[in-house]
């Protein structure tokens, strides 16, 4: 078995032409090869499910058949485990496979396996050996993916790491990315091949936990947890840039969200240069999103009942007409920042410098957790009493201390008892949907001035602050019910 080690990077057809004449390639010849890839599953798609790639490749006269374990790549990075050996295409022989019940499972659905899709691309490729002990392969793949009738363009640099440290790959990545369009990729040939064989729709990416074991460093949970949230990101970033689906965009700035809070979360054991760098530029990219997300909302979530209220009323009508122009305006910002090589350059930065963090043993995450979670809920708390009128700033504080102490509480909820945990959850989650209503309402009466100077937005803003001390009604006893739980993180 080896371990699998590179950088997935997408570059525009015409870029490509460009790479041979890099200089980090200079004076290195490529050799180039053409390579099909016929991937197997069986009909319920149960390797998928796994996460397991299985392939026969023909290379030149030889036939290679490969089994990959196809773990998530969030920015560019992915790490898998691979077994290869030489076969007969329709022959599956797995006792190379290593892993006792991997091959097991592999034999028993061997009867079953049939192709599903093709990868036939050209591959030239250059060997780099950047210094003493490190030697990096690059590959420059051009072809296509074909699933019955449909297909999609493969354009791509593939950098693997043969010998030597992490940092020289991304150092060679991004070198390279200085003078290319080069975009991190999250998903490899083969979730793209499933995807076009299933035509899978672009749907939104939500948050997942991150893997926690008890055995991981503090800094060690940091970054799988910052990797979640790239993962999540990647996501969907697609749909942000070719869909006008709301979800998109929303589960976009989530991902940031969680990413910014997860740095300060660790501020006290990540380098200070490492914060200072990225949490600025996270925290500006997710801003370039944030007013497509707030005329969404507007749109789909505040105007329809004051419509409905409404209906023939000309100063409603020409507010719909007005934002429907500063959403067209702003979506089109928000898919230039996510198309825009800043964005790629930050993901394969952050990528490398999350990698490259120091480890260190102390402090151990069992007791890093509950000393982070218990400032976090006494900023909660303090804040809480601060509510008390109708005081928009003193909620919208509020409301983003407790996200931040909502999010931390999911990076470490596999420490917590799950039962005391799913209760203090859905107390804060029924507090956080008021306050995010709450803050629409401020945020559309801003909006309502801004497309109707004037008069002409009066009666919106008046219907807006009626919701709005209906709800403020509802903030108190939220409010008791969510400060009365025990926090699951302390010992009763």
């Amino acid at each position: 078995m080896a371990l699998e080690t590179e950088i997935k990077l997408s570059l525009p057809a015409g870029a490509a032409r460009r790479v041979p004449a890099q200089p980090l390639l200079a004076g290195s010849q490529p050799l180039r090869q053409k390579l099909v890839n016929t991937y197997y599953d069986t009909p319920d798609r149960r390797l998928q499910r796994k996460r397991l790639a299985v392939r026969y490749r023909q290379k030149g006269g030889e036939w290679l058949l490969t089994v990959k374990s196809d773990a998530p790549s969030p920015g560019g990075l992915a790490q898998r485990r691979e077994w290869e050996v030489a076969g007969q295409p329709g022959e599956f022989d797995f006792s190379h496979v290593d892993n006792p019940k991997l091959r097991r499972f592999l034999e028993s659905v061997t009867p079953e396996l049939v192709p599903v899709f093709t990868t036939d691309f050209t591959r030239s490729q250059w060997l780099l050996t950047p210094q003493e002990g490190t030697r990096i392969e690059v590959a420059l793949d051009r072809g296509k993916i074909v699933a019955g009738e449909r297909s999609e363009v493969i354009c791509e640099l593939e950098l693997e790491l043969l010998d030597g440290p992490v940092g020289d790959l991304f150092a060679a990545a991004l070198a390279l990315q200085g003078d290319l369009p080069l975009h991190p990729e999250a998903a490899s040939k083969a979730e793209r091949g499933y995807r076009l064989a299933a035509e899978t729709p672009l749907v939104p990416v939500r948050a997942t936990n991150a893997t926690l074991e008890m055995g991981m460093s503090s800094v060690g949970v940091f970054r799988s947890t910052a990797f979640s949230c790239l993962g999540q990101l990647q996501g969907n970033e697609r749909g942000v840039r070719e869909s006008d689906a709301p979800e998109f965009i929303h589960q976009a700035r989530v991902a940031m969200r969680r990413l910014r809070s997860a740095i300060r979360l660790w501020r006290p054991l990540l380098p200070a240069d490492y914060v200072s760098n990225f949490d600025p530029r996270w925290r500006a990219l997710a801003n370039q999103l944030g007013d497509t997300r707030n005329w969404d909302v507007f749109i789909t979530e505040i105007l329809p009942p004051i419509q409905q209220a409404f209906p023939e009323h000309g100063d409603v009508k020409r507010l719909a007409g007005e934002a429907k122009t500063h959403l067209a305006a702003c979506r089109k910002l928000a898919k230039a920042a996510i198309a825009s090589p800043d964005y790629s350059r930050l993901l394969l930065e952050f990528s490398a410098a999350t990698v490259a963090l120091p480890e260190s043993k102390k402090p151990p995450i069992t007791a890093f957790a509950p000393r982070s979670l218990n400032k976090r809920a006494k900023r909660v708390a303090a804040l809480a009493s601060e509510t008390k009128d109708s005081n928009p700033e003193a909620r919208h504080a509020l409301r983003v201390a407790l996200k931040r102490l909502r999010y931390a509480l999911e990076f470490f909820a596999p420490l917590f008892p799950a039962r005391r945990l799913q209760r203090y959850h859905e107390s804060a989650a029924g507090l956080l949907d008021l306050l995010g209503r709450m803050n629409d309402s401020v945020v559309a009466e801003q909006l309502a001035i801004q497309a109707l100077p004037g008069h002409h937005s009066d009666l919106v803003r008046a219907w807006l602050t009626g919701r709005s001390h209906l709800m403020l009604s509802q903030l108190d006893s939220l409010l008791g019910e969510f400060l009365s739980h025990q926090p699951p993180w302390e010992h009763g």
